[in-house]
């Protein structure tokens, strides 16, 4: 007698996210599990899915992401499962909506007004209190959650502008203890901040010294990502051999046209530390960035378009450059009218970036900002653009490495207990795609797009995403290292 399955996916190409050939095959769910792998023959399927034409492969996880709030404030998380991410890394670059003290101030010190700027969200005393949250109305993406240094700053410290003394390290240490014990991942810094600014390395060591005892996770926005970049990367490298612990390089990148290159240099110098300590890094697969605004951003790009204002908010989506003529003021003085405002900065160069995305190690990761106006385009097409453009485009790597690098890889590097690969017993996180037409669909001049050629996207065992809509369910769970935080 054969079994009956909740879902069978049948005649698929598997492409199973661990680098390993593709193959023919049917895959049977039960649950939130792959039950089996293989030719399942005429076994039954209370849901059935025709994967004729179509590649199957793990779901893929977004390595750096700013959901924090999205995922609660709009949990369908659309920009994510169109384009086949089931798992997202949030909290990064120093910025995470908890812990908070109550009532939250009412003017949100930037970077932190990327998540939000009216201060309604930053309603979590805890960071388990927002885990909680996250519990309970769970999201259509699983979610693996960072908490923030430059969050722990604003709220222990009267005085950004210096580093911090040892009672406010004690302080912030006792949070990033709290947040570990609660099932935070690790701890984030944004050192390219204003916040962090003036934070010594030894001062994120004695914070993140609870990273040593929980094996937790150091992911950081370093200090500088353009002329002091070798710098930056020798404080990162000794933050993580001080803490013992696994260092994430967050969207290495090289910025201004005077590092042009410089990829080659950086790269080399990543995989001397690998050998020596346990060193990851990610990237997004454009050769603009996208931040809050900033003159000096501005000075160097060679081109910046204004994602929000929260003062002239009727200006996102223009260039500066042309609002500075139309305002009658120097793009400095325009820069100061739109504060607080977000914005795209085209300032890297693509021969840097497929360098970067072509390096063995690296994770792929959005960055994206959902709740600017005008986002940049990586919100919706990060990973449709890596298959599409840069795999079957470019040719830069098979379509089996570059699901490994939005999936078994990543799935390793933060801890994530049978995800990022399809085999039996696995959890049930599976995109379905024509790999003759993925790509991203969204652009600089329309950055809100569904991507191109996602057909199916599942997140533990249940269709979150199928014929060109999300369905509405909302089967995430909020991961650990090592595991899933029980509801």
């Amino acid at each position: 007698m054969q079994p009956t399955y909740d879902v069978v996916i049948r005649h698929v190409e598997i492409v199973d996210g661990t680098g390993a050939a593709r193959f023919d095959g049917d895959i049977g769910i039960n649950g939130d599990r792959i039950a089996r792998l293989g030719d399942l023959g005429g076994a039954a399927g209370r849901q059935d899915i025709d994967g004729r034409g179509l590649v199957a492969a793990p779901g893929f996880i977004d390595a750096h992401t700013h959901d924090d709030r999205v995922m609660l404030s709009a949990g369908e998380m659309v920009p994510k499962v169109s384009q086949g991410v089931t798992t997202v890394i949030g909290g990064n670059c120093g910025i995470s909506l908890a812990p908070m003290p109550q009532p939250a101030p009412a003017t949100i010190t930037p970077p932190l007004d990327l998540l939000d700027n009216t201060g309604e969200w930053y309603r979590y005393a805890r960071y388990g209190d927002y885990l909680q949250a996250l519990r309970d109305q769970p999201a259509a993406t699983n979610c693996a959650m960072l908490v923030g240094h430059s969050t722990l700053r604003v709220i222990t410290m009267d005085d950004l502008s210096r580093p911090a003394n040892d009672a406010e390290i004690a302080a912030m240490r006792g949070h990033v203890e709290e947040a570990l014990a609660s099932g935070a991942i690790g701890v984030s810094t944004g050192l390219a901040y204003a916040p962090a600014f003036a934070a010594t390395a030894e001062e994120i060591i004695e914070v993140c010294r609870p990273l040593t005892t929980y094996g937790a996770l150091y992911c950081t926005h370093m200090r500088d990502e353009s002329d002091e970049i070798m710098a930056s990367l020798e404080e990162t490298f000794r933050i993580g051999r001080e803490l013992s612990v696994p260092v994430v390089i967050s969207h290495h990148k090289l910025a201004g046209a005077s590092n042009y290159g410089r990829s080659v240099q950086t790269l080399q110098r990543i995989s001397e530390a690998m050998k020596q300590q346990p060193v990851c890094l990610d990237c997004y697969p454009y050769s603009a960035s996208s931040t809050i605004l900033t003159y000096k951003h501005a000075l160097s790009a060679s081109r910046t378009l204004v994602t929000w204002s929260k003062s002239l908010p009727q200006y996102a989506g223009r260039d500066l450059d042309e609002l500075a003529r139309e305002l009658g003021c120097s793009v400095e003085q325009t820069v100061e009218r739109l504060l607080p405002a977000g914005a795209i900065y085209f300032r890297m160069d693509d021969a840097d970036v497929q360098r970067i995305l072509q390096f063995d190690d690296t994770m792929i990761g959005s960055d994206g900002l959902p709740h600017d106006e005008q986002p940049h385009p990586r919100l919706w097409g990060t990973f449709p653009r890596v298959l599409g453009h840069y795999g079957r485009g470019l040719g830069l790597f098979t379509l089996e490495k570059a699901v490994h690098k939005m999936t078994g890889l990543t799935a390793d590097r933060f801890g994530l207990v049978d995800r990022g690969v399809l085999r039996e017993g696995a959890y049930a996180d599976i995109t379905l795609f024509n790999a003759e037409t993925v790509d991203e669909a969204a652009t600089f001049a329309k950055p809100i797009a569904p991507s191109i050629g996602i057909d199916t996207v599942l997140v533990n065992g249940a269709v979150v995403w199928q014929d060109g809509r999300a369905s509405g369910a909302r089967p995430g769970q909020v991961l650990r290292r090592g595991g899933e935080i029980p509801r």
